[in-house]
């Protein structure tokens, strides 16, 4: 009986044991055949011959992820660059700086309103902006070679791209279901990660560091108006008895090259202080740090640049400053000088570029110079304002009518803008002379129009009361100056300067020879020089003033005298006054439109001496002009 139990219990055991063995051979084979399905997902697990199409995938996503951080670069921090924004003529900055050909978004710039912009990029921005246009890009990698060969692909499309910039390395995961077959080995991979060095994240730093260095310090606008006084006239005193003149434009072409030839001379060094160093220390800007990396700062004349120039004298061809002391008093003053004093309002654009062979960081900044001074004086002003101050132009709500004519009311082409508080408004150009457009409401604020071929036109405009504006403008004519002198024709050393509205235009012979003019009511002053060799002595005097006493006495109001002698030292007068004069005239359309016109003065002696040439200048205000015009 034992024994039939004993046997019994010994089968039990046995078919127990079979059945652990199957299950074991049953996992063990489920695990291997796992892992031969699994094959792709990690890069040891893929066979030799699949592993060309996730290899060429990952050379896919890294180029376009090397292309994407070359174009961001490129572009200020973006690869998708905003809608264009223009400028306007009175503000040319637009929101974009084109480069050779590449749009790159300005930091800090004007818009065409005359506000104050700023646009930069934070890092985790520019990462989402990576990762939207690489999620597009990616779709678009292209298997067809593999397919020639025999692979069979399913790419479908990218569910989702992490971009991670740090310092030297830009790291990217692109969950995108991948899948490959080719005979009986088939492989699927689900999410792809790609590490590519790039200095992008350490550029990007330190262009902030820059900018903000900028923003706080304006070290460009200060090398700016350095370059302004370096190389325009600013303000200053001439010892000469005739006006000292300038040709606007070249003034204008000057400071440019000015500041393209130094702007690009700034560096950047944290070793500042650094004694041993060969350069110039005055174009190094300290970051409190040592920069390694190659940062240079580019302006070019033939980039947007606003540059008016304001002050008594200045026209659009000229800026005349007049000599004191040549009036009737010259006698007492002893000699004559040629104080000038001009006021620049400059607005250009900085390209700052970090680099090396292999990559770029650039953006552009603009550096405003108001009144002479950098930029920390301009935003107490109200003609520009930063970007959460109130901007009148943004309150455009009501409807107005711009018809333009000439004095034939026939219909005129220009551009339209509206001023007021100080504000100007874009309106935009008419078409066949009239334009529709909204304007913001206001009392006593000027329609300005400009227009080819016709005189600027300044027309108060309240749009809070008015809706209609009809403006006439009158048509210049380019005009050839001719001057006699006592019936004799002079064609060298003279100055013709017609004024209309405030607004002068100058002849200079010989180097200026014609003018525009309008119709209209002109003041027409003349002035004839020739060389001179006439002295004026040294001389000196003494000047006494009272000056607080020293000590406990001081304190109570004591003063005493105290003198120095001034002296001024031999002045030779190069150009002496020898005929000129002053009057006024009406011109018609008719007369100007003939080409030419011939300006008669009255001639005076040449003077040998101090007395005769005080003389001529008293003779100057009684002297008399006339004009004429002929055909041309």
């Amino acid at each position: 009986m034992r024994s039939k139990i004993g046997k019994s219990l010994l089968r039990n055991k046995i078919g127990q044991m079979t059945i652990f063995v199957i299950v074991a051979i049953v996992i063990v084979v489920g695990i291997v055949l796992f892992f031969l399905f699994r094959g792709g997902i990690e890069r040891g697990g893929i066979s030799q011959e699949l592993a060309p199409v996730f290899d060429y995938y990952s050379s896919c996503i890294k180029t376009e992820l090397e292309n994407a951080l070359s174009i961001a670069g490129s572009q200020g921090g973006r690869v998708n660059i905003a809608e264009y924004i223009p400028g306007s003529e009175y503000a040319p900055f637009s929101n974009q700086l084109n480069f050779l050909g590449v749009p790159v978004e300005y930091w800090y710039y004007i818009s065409g309103n005359g506000v104050i912009k700023e646009n930069v990029p934070g890092i985790g921005e520019i990462e989402k902006d990576l990762e939207n246009y690489l999620s597009e890009r990616l779709n678009e990698c292209d298997f067809s070679i593999l397919e020639e060969q025999g692979f069979i692909v399913e790419n479908k499309d990218v569910r989702e791209v992490n971009v991670r910039i740090d310092d030297n390395q830009v790291r990217m995961i692109v969950k995108s279901d991948l899948s490959v077959l080719k005979g009986e080995e088939s492989a699927v991979k689900r999410e792809h990660e790609v590490v590519v060095d790039n200095k992008f994240g350490e550029y990007y730093n330190l262009a902030i560091e820059i900018y903000n260095k900028e923003k706080k310090d304006a070290f460009l606008e200060n090398y700016g108006v350095d370059v302004l006084r370096n190389y325009a006239p600013v303000d200053g005193t001439e010892i000469q008895c005739s006006p000292k003149i300038w040709k606007t434009l070249e003034v204008v072409d000057e400071l440019k090259n000015g500041l393209e030839a130094n702007i690009r001379k700034i560096k950047l060094d944290g070793s500042y202080y650094d004694l041993n160093r060969k350069e110039d220390k005055y174009f190094v800007v300290n970051l409190e740090k040592n920069v390694e990396q190659n940062v240079q700062f580019v302006y070019s004349k033939n980039w947007p640049t606003k540059l008016e120039i304001q002050g008594e004298g200045v026209e659009q061809e000229l800026m005349i400053a007049e000599a004191v002391g040549n009036q009737e008093g010259l006698g007492v003053m002893g000699f004559c000088y040629v104080p000038y004093h001009f006021i620049y309002d400059v607005s250009f654009p900085v390209l700052i570029q970090i680099f090396d062979n292999e990559n770029i960081f650039q953006f552009p900044v603009a550096v405003i110079i108001d009144n002479n001074v950098p930029r920390q004086a301009e935003f107490n002003e109200n003609y520009l304002l930063r970007e959460d101050d109130f901007e009148l132009c943004e309150f455009r709500d009501q409807n107005i009518d711009v018809n333009v004519f000439d004095v034939n009311l026939n219909r005129v082409d220009g551009i339209v803008s509206y001023e007021c508080f100080e504000q100007r408004c874009n309106l935009g150009e008419t078409e066949n002379g009239a334009l529709k457009t909204e304007v913001p409401q206001c009392l006593n604020g000027f329609l300005n129009v400009r227009a080819e071929g016709f005189a600027d036109r300044k027309q108060i405009f309240s749009s809070n009361t008015e809706i209609v504006a009809d403006i006439v403008l009158d048509r210049e004519h380019e005009v050839s100056v001719e001057l006699n002198l006592g019936g004799l024709s002079v064609s060298e050393n003279a100055i013709i300067t017609f004024t209309k509205d405030e607004k002068s235009v100058t002849a200079l012979l010989p180097e200026i020879k014609s003018v525009k003019l309008s119709e209209g009511e002109y003041e027409i002053r003349v002035y004839a020089y020739d060389d001179s060799n006439i002295i004026l002595p040294e001389t000196s005097k003494r000047e006494c003033t009272k000056v607080p006493e020293s000590g406990l006495f001081g304190i109570f109001g004591a003063t005493r005298e105290e003198c120095f002698d001034i002296s001024i030292p031999e002045t030779r007068i190069e150009n002496a006054l020898i005929g000129g004069g002053k009057g006024n005239d009406f011109f018609l359309e008719s007369e100007v439109s003939k080409g030419k016109v011939i300006v008669d003065a009255t001639a005076l002696p040449r003077p040998s001496n101090l007395q005769e040439l005080q003389n001529n200048f008293a003779a100057f205000e009684a002297g008399k002009v006339s004009v004429r015009f002929e055909n041309a």
